[in-house]
């Protein structure tokens, strides 16, 4: 004990910073932080931020439907475009490749280092779409009107990342330009119409059920065209969207019984666990489709208090129908049609085909069929088409915001600087009077907003220690937070957790066991909240209790809601202390100080000229007058150039003291249950995590500090699946009271001694234990029950304001019904591709 207070004493410097403030004190004063005020300050500025994105994407949605208005469609239009994936690629005479001219790419910071082209946007299009289609084509001409208002846009904002504009044909116009990677098997299969941004903006919040027939006929290649349109619906789905999946047979199944009778909501977790649930479907027996579909119609009844409140759909998805079901639709759906009704004929077989499509025709929805793999993307498609005919028709303009998601291309490139984003979106329609009862949707335009700049408008150290900033939508899941973790490691490398994207409010602010905090700020409230809440350190392992008081309200014009932390004892006052520019610089250019470069002390983006400038070098350029033209926070720097001068002595008292290091204390202390709602587990067999699941029988708290002192050597090293689970652990806290204790731990035919004693004069104890018996406890395994209602739980929401579900001028006979698809050279290269292995 003597010997730690004397170590720390001296080495730590302590005596000589407190001397050192006391000298400077006349300089220094403290102020208040006002919590109320400082939110609403923060909320106002994220406001403006998010408010220039709209307005870029606003002009971009303008621009393309004038272009639009005054193109006239050629069928045999010759148009040479940049392909993003071909651009710069020769042939072997060293010619330039059909589509693929001299694009200029340069290394550029702002945008994540990626070589890009800021002077011309370039096209990417799907290996799955002709890329010399007539309507990719004459879209790709009349969306050239872009690249200027892509350039003004952002010369305007230099904030700006991509801006694109996603075509209803295929393909993706992004700016800057960039040279597009295929995956490993030289296939590009991003598609435009698959992102949230682009289904979100062109419909409306959604209720679906899926009703797959899994009767004797559908074995085979039937089945996997099934499975793989069901996916291919799912990934068409957002947290904004409810769903549940039914299959039939001669009786009516849920594919996951936990959500018998309901929707739930289709977040990224339950999206993925219904696609692990259709993977082991299985056909037998005789379809009886008429109990299926009454089921799904009573579903869909039930669901008018929770679900989205707005379109409502069946999607059947079949090898034939006898009958056309005339009276299931008389009792449930007509008149008024309320239910749309896909309907998607799978295989070769067109023996059914009048009553598939009679069905989708008189229930204003939309007949496919599907014969191939190739076949699925663009037939899944249609449906959402025609649940944006009313948004078109009166011409509704919905500016959507996403949740938060991970762009997949710089996940490919640079995933150690992955970041999260959010994207802002648009719809663009055709506003030619002949078609305007058709409700042509011609794409969608966006840009992306790196989250993590959006929260640098409320910089944590004008929050005091402990404090912080979050950022949720109106589904209450977290876009930013300092307790998000969406990435694990797997071995070696880096991935994003299945569930990153739906991690609700309530599973990082755990202790707000009410759902007060949560109810308040998804509904958009203003006010203030304080918990009493264990935060976990270092690492998550140490915890400590304090008094945090929570300040929230809305994001004008978005579905967000910003909240930020102060911690009473912490957070309630500000620093400051006045020393000249001249003083400061010359302690803050001393070669053993630095400072943190993640902070911003000086906007380096907005200018081309600064963004290969450090922070340390931006706040010497700025200071010293030499770029006066650098945007910097004055009130961070003065703190800055104040804690240069008061720790400026502490490097020579160091070198003279040659410091040596002293020894390590072992401490365990009595024990607090700390949770991690966002934790990543592996298989239950072979689970050796110090954690453990919810809800799992009781460990002793000596069972507990015995499986962390066992022996890393009984360890096991296999390599295991991770999944997402709940777990709690504990966490320890010095008790004053303990001054010295012994006792024994059994651990099956063995048994362990410890003896605990106080270190005096500090929070930690000494351990002395017997090392010769493995305590390794077994795992314990989730309990289904909790899972399930998890999983379907609903939570309150608030439901997006607009919803077009219904228009009196929409052409219903517009219900598909071609005898077959016409199949490019493009699909049917991958259709050989696919069967090359087996020739």
């Amino acid at each position: 004990s003597e010997q730690i207070n004397a170590i720390a004493s001296k080495y730590s410097g302590a005596v000589l910073l407190q001397k050192k403030l006391k000298d400077v004190e006349p300089i220094i004063r403290i102020e208040d932080v006002d919590g109320a005020r400082l939110v609403l300050e923060f909320a106002d500025e994220i406001e403006r931020m998010l408010g220039s994105k709209m307005k870029s994407v606003k002009r971009l949605a303008d621009t393309a439907e004038d272009a639009d208005l005054y193109h006239e469609y050629n069928a045999s239009l010759q148009f040479d475009y940049f392909n993003a994936l071909l651009v710069n690629t020769m042939d072997e005479e060293g010619n330039f490749i059909e589509l693929g001219g001299e694009f200029p790419l340069e290394e550029n910071e702002h945008f994540n280092k990626l070589s890009v082209n800021t002077l011309m946007s370039d096209i990417q299009v799907p290996t799955n779409v002709y890329n010399k289609d007539p309507n990719i084509l004459n879209g790709v001409y009349m969306s050239e009107a872009l690249n200027d208002v892509f350039i003004s846009n952002f010369q305007k904002d230099p904030t700006l990342t991509w801006q694109y504009f996603g075509s209803s044909a295929g393909f993706f116009r992004l700016y800057p330009g960039i040279k597009w990677t295929p995956d490993s098997n030289r296939v590009v299969s991003f598609d435009c119409r698959n992102r949230n941004w682009y289904i979100q903006a062109a419909t409306s919040p959604k209720d679906i059920v899926i009703l797959v027939d899994v009767s004797g006929s559908m074995k085979g290649l039937k089945m996997t065209i099934a499975k793989h349109t069901i996916n291919t619906i799912l990934d068409t789905l957002g947290e904004n969207d409810f769903v549940n999946v039914i299959a039939y047979t001669d009786y009516v199944r849920y594919v996951e019984p936990c959500f018998k009778g309901t929707l739930v909501q289709a977040d990224l977790d339950n999206r993925e666990h219904f696609k692990l649930l259709v993977e082991e479907l299985h056909v037998k027996g005789e379809a009886k489709v008429k109990k299926a579909m009454k089921e799904s119609f009573r579903i869909l009844a039930r669901a008018n208090g929770q679900g989205s409140l707005c379109n409502q759909a069946i999607m059947l998805i079949t090898d034939g129908a006898m009958e056309d079901f005339q009276s299931v639709f008389e009792e449930f759906n007509w008149p008024d049609k309320k239910v749309r009704v896909f309907t998607y004929l799978i295989g070769r077989d067109m023996t059914f085909s009048e009553n598939i499509k009679w069905i989708a025709c008189n229930n204003k929805g939309y007949y496919t069929h599907i014969s191939t793999l190739a076949d699925v993307q663009e037939n899944v498609m249609e449906y959402l088409h025609v649940l944006s005919r009313p948004m078109v028709i009166n011409h509704d303009h919905d500016i959507i915001w996403t949740e938060a998601y991970m762009d997949s291309v710089l996940f490919k490139s640079k995933a150690h600087s992955l970041l999260l984003m959010t994207s802002v979106a648009m719809p663009v329609f055709s506003k030619k009077k002949e078609t305007l009862s058709h409700g042509i949707l011609l794409g969608v335009v966006g840009t992306d907003v790196p989250l993590l700049e959006v929260m640098k408008l409320a910089p944590r150290y004008k929050l005091g220690a402990h404090g912080y900033a979050f950022l949720i939508t109106n589904n209450g899941y977290i876009l930013a937070h300092p307790d998000l973790r969406p990435l694990y490691i797997d071995g070696k490398k880096l991935k994003p957790k299945p569930n990153y994207n739906s991690v609700d409010l309530s599973e990082a602010e755990w202790e707000d066991t009410e759902d007060s905090l949560r109810t308040a700020m998804v509904k958009g409230e203003t006010g203030t909240l304080t918990l009493d809440v264990r935060a976990a350190v270092d690492k998550g392992k140490r915890p400590l209790f304090l008094k945090n008081e929570y300040f929230y309200t809305t994001i004008n014009k978005t579905p967000f809601s910003f909240g930020m932390v102060l911690t009473r004892g912490h957070g309630q006052y500000m620093f400051f202390g006045n020393v000249s520019v001249e003083e400061g610089l010359h302690d803050l250019q001393q070669p053993d100080l630095t400072i943190a470069d993640e902070w911003t002390y000086c906007e380096t983006d907005i200018d081309p000229h600064h963004r290969k400038l450090t922070q340390l070098q931006a706040v010497v350029r700025y200071l010293t007058g030499k770029e006066p033209d650098l945007e910097c926070d004055e009130i961070l720097l003065q703190q800055v150039l104040f804690d240069a001068v008061v720790t400026a002595p502490l490097e020579a008292y160091w070198t003279a003291l040659m410091l040596t290091a002293p020894g390590n204390a072992v401490y365990c202390p009595t024990r607090v249950t700390l949770y991690d709602y966002q934790a990543m587990c592996k298989n239950a067999h072979h689970h050796t995590s110090g954690a453990r699941a919810l809800l799992s029988p009781a460990e002793s708290v000596l069972s507990v500090l015995m499986k962390i002192l066992s022996s890393p050597a009984h360890r096991q090293k296999k390599v295991e699946l991770m999944q997402p689970c709940n777990t709690e652990y504990p966490g320890f806290m010095y008790d004053t009271s303990i001054r010295e204790t012994n006792s024994i731990i059994k651990c099956g035919r063995c048994q362990k001694m410890f003896v605990l004693q106080q270190v005096p004069n500090s929070n930690l104890v000494m351990l002395v234990v017997q090392a010769d018996c493995d305590c390794i406890l077994n795992s314990f395994e989730h309990n289904a029950t909790v899972k399930c209602n998890r999983m379907k739980s609903q939570k309150i929401r608030r439901r997006p304001e607009s919803c077009h579900a219904y228009h009196p001028h929409e052409n219903g006979k517009d219900c598909g019904g071609a005898c077959g698809i016409a199949v490019s050279l493009t699909l049917c290269f991958i259709c050989l591709w696919q069967l090359k292995p087996e020739i």
